[in-house]
């Protein structure tokens, strides 16, 4: 592993520069690179925008221009080695006649991948490595789409210290403040679908859009997540906002349910049922083949517990009120523990104030066993 500290500034500056476009790349990862001169000194610098257009390599060689050659090409993903709606970008690292390259997480996409080979193949150093858990997680959705063949999910939830998300008479807005709420849009500005039970449609009517944030997709639109409802027995109501213009709607529903007014407003897919609803990982299943590559979900305790209990949540985020209210609803429902050694346990990457709220963001500390890897849904 390289000691350079010009490269470990380079890469810092490469994961900053591939965040900017978190949320705007789907279904492609987030890229950034950075490229130094034979001397050291930083000549060019770029990141993936969106899904289509030019690679985070493409955009700092170009800024590089000549001085790129005998230099470093610092970028957080393996180059990649395909031919799709853009060229590899192998090619015009070679052809820019870069010395070194180094990257932080290797591309496990298996039509994609292989860059680092093929690098090497042509006389240029390659390491790789960097700062690599750093590049993981700032690309967390798109490796676990591509690892474990399944969109990211993040579990999102507010609730007082004591775990409550709604009083004892139900009411629950708003336990947080408005800094907290406006937060919630921001991470749903990030997301391709946001997902909730019937129950949290029955008791709230949601409108599940994002407001107040201004992000855009490939096409240079105002992104607009998808709002899954999970409603087994098909009750969400025709006058639900849920079935509004505002953003795509999809019902998922049991195989037997009647969905004869439903089909009328909005899309609807029918799922078997699973342990005590439907079966959630034949709904991510269903996400994933619409090129979803990440979720919020912000059901109700139920429906959270269905995701813990089968392994399906990937990153919790809760918002904290400095509130206590001693009984009411609480944020998590049976979640698959008879014991405490059965107990999900969570790893706390970061606590940050939001108003007068704490917001916590943590992962299960136990990570799923990755399947062999589907590359169609990439976009080059």
């Amino acid at each position: 592993m390289t000691d350079h500290p010009a490269q470990e500034r380079a890469m810092r500056r490469a994961l900053a520069l591939a965040v900017r476009a978190r949320g705007e790349t789907s279904p492609n990862p987030v890229v950034g690179c950075v490229v130094l001169d034979a001397a050291g000194e930083v000549v060019g610098e770029g990141y993936h925008a969106y899904a289509g257009g030019p690679h985070a390599e493409i955009v700092a060689l170009r800024e590089a221009a000549g001085r790129a050659q005998g230099g470093t090409l610092v970028v957080t993903l393996e180059p990649c080695d395909h031919q799709g709606r853009t060229g590899p970008c192998t090619l015009a690292v070679i052809d820019a006649g870069v010395r070194r390259v180094v990257y932080a997480v290797a591309d496990p996409d298996p039509v994609a991948g292989g860059g680092a080979r093929r690098l090497a193949e042509a006389g240029i150093e390659v390491e790789g490595g960097l700062l690599a858990d750093e590049a993981e997680r700032a690309n967390a959705e798109w490796l676990t789409r591509t690892r474990l063949n399944r969109p990211h999910v993040t579990w999102k939830f507010a609730a007082t210290l004591d775990g409550r998300s709604a009083a004892a008479d139900g009411t629950s807005q708003w336990i947080t403040g408005p800094e907290a709420r406006h937060d919630v849009h921001e991470l749903r500005a990030r997301c391709d679908a946001i997902v909730v039970g019937a129950g949290t449609v029955l008791a709230d009517d949601p409108r599940l859009t994002v407001r107040g944030v201004q992000r855009h997709d490939h096409l240079l639109m105002s992104r607009r997540p998808l709002r899954v409802v999970v409603d087994g027995r098909a009750r969400t109501p025709l006058t639900s906002r849920i079935l509004d213009d505002e953003a795509p709607t999809l019902i998922a529903v049991a195989e037997d349910a009647d969905t004869t007014a439903l089909e009328a407003r909005t899309a609807v897919v029918r799922l078997p049922r699973g342990d005590g609803g439907l079966d959630l990982a034949a709904l991510l299943a269903e996400l994933r083949d619409r090129q979803i590559v990440s979720v919020l979900l912000e059901g109700g305790p139920t429906l959270a517990g269905g995701f813990l209990a089968a392994g399906l949540v990937d990153r919790v985020v809760a918002y904290l009120a400095p509130t206590l209210l001693g009984s009411g609803t609480t944020a998590l429902g049976a979640a698959g523990v008879g014991t405490l050694a059965e107990a999900h346990h969570l790893q706390i990457e970061d606590v940050t104030r939001v108003g007068p709220d704490l917001r916590v963001t943590a992962v299960p500390q136990a990570a799923e066993t990755p399947t062999r890897p589907v590359a169609a849904r990439r976009e080059h």
